[in-house]
């Protein structure tokens, strides 16, 4: 996962600022981590983030084409059902 960047400010000029004090190194260019949520549990949240990171790439290897097929079928049946009209 990439790391969260400052956001960068619309205006010209503070940008440049802010580019600069990076550059000096006077400012991080990272956003601040939000603390944990403590209503979470973090070992629970640490395991759906790894079922969550190899999950498409199993389910993909456990389908067999023929089924790989019709869910690519419905896909494009979904996808282009409204744009006929």
């Amino acid at each position: 996962m990439t790391a969260k960047r400052l956001k960068r400010p619309r205006d010209p000029v503070q940008l440049g600022k802010l580019i600069g004090d990076i550059l000096t190194g006077q400012v991080e260019d990272s956003a601040p981590i939000p603390p944990p949520d403590p209503n979470k549990d973090q070992a629970a949240v640490a395991l759906g983030r790894k079922g969550g990171l190899k999950g498409g790439r199993a389910r993909a290897e456990s389908l067999t084409s023929a089924e790989r097929k019709k869910i690519a079928r419905e896909a494009a049946r979904r996808r282009w059902q409204n744009k006929t009209k």
